[in-house]
């Protein structure tokens, strides 16, 4: 299968690595990181970029907005000014898939003006405005399935059957885009490991991926250094590597096609061993 992604193509023959690149103060792992001053550090951020694409990344994510437990919006001009120019510059000097990850449909027309070829959007087009941009946008979308928002999300979420409700929120999603023009062809999912989930809730969807793999849409997996994995395993945001890894592994072998990921090279490397022993 392959996506068309504005000027570029994204062949999901083989799993392909999502890169994480976030432009946020208050992001939970890397939140900070491209600021100097207090101010978004531009030329940190390609640097960023570049290193992502040399260790494997086919997608590099770009995200304005922390969506983390307990994190606050944040004002559709501030989005703008923290996620547009880098867009810009990394679409004029890298040869990368690029993807915004927002739900607001304003960053959305904007970013793809600036060459952005994917949205990737936590919110499922749910936004007043964001089914209409993605229409008229015509990229691949990712839906992710959540329940409540980043500010409440993880208080007490419930469910009879999150196998079965994630797997016909998919369908839902199918069928609104659909009475839109977008096709299913366009689009992906992504379960929403940790949003509004419980770790037995996540250890259900993991153990589920097929099931819903069979909705027909690719999946993208992220479970990259989440505080699941520092639950399960003990483990400091730092020392979450091998878990994100295993759970990446799994994933793989369970019918994701796209992992997002904070540490390219190394998924790099369990997607190499995945392909010579699948």
């Amino acid at each position: 299968m392959s996506l068309r992604c504005g000027s570029r193509q994204l062949d999901l023959s083989s799993p392909k690595i999502m890169g994480i690149l976030n432009t946020t103060p208050d992001s939970f792992s890397d939140g900070g990181a491209l600021y100097t001053d207090g101010a978004l550090n531009i030329s940190a951020a390609l640097t960023r970029a570049e290193q992502m694409v040399l260790e494997g990344a086919s997608i590099i994510d770009v995200g304005g907005e922390s969506t983390r437990p307990g994190a606050a919006t944040v004002s559709i001009q501030e989005e703008l000014d923290r996620v547009v120019k880098i867009v810009e510059i990394i679409s004029s000097r890298l040869d990368v898939i690029i993807s915004v990850d927002t739900s607001k449909p304003q960053v959305m027309d904007a970013c793809a003006a600036a060459g952005a070829g994917f949205i990737n959007d936590v919110r499922a087009l749910q936004w007043p405005g964001a089914l209409d941009a993605a229409s008229r946008l015509d990229l691949p979308i990712c839906l992710m399935h959540k329940q409540g928002e980043p500010g409440d999300m993880q208080l007490n979420p419930s469910y009879h059957h999150v196998e079965r409700e994630v797997r016909d929120f998919f369908y839902d999603c199918i069928d609104k885009c659909r009475s839109k023009g977008i096709s299913p062809l366009r689009l992906l999912f992504d379960p929403g490991f940790g949003f509004g989930k419980t770790d037995e809730h996540n250890i259900r969807l993991m153990n589920a991926l097929p099931e819903l793999a069979q909705v027909g849409c690719p999946l993208l997996v992220g479970l990259s250094r989440k505080s699941m994995i520092g639950r399960l395993l003990g483990r400091d945001v730092a020392d979450r590597l091998p878990g994100s890894l295993a759970f990446g592994l799994v994933a793989l072998q369970r019918g994701a096609a796209i992992l997002r990921v904070h540490d390219v090279a190394a998924t790099r490397d369990i997607i190499k061993v995945y392909e010579l022993t699948c």
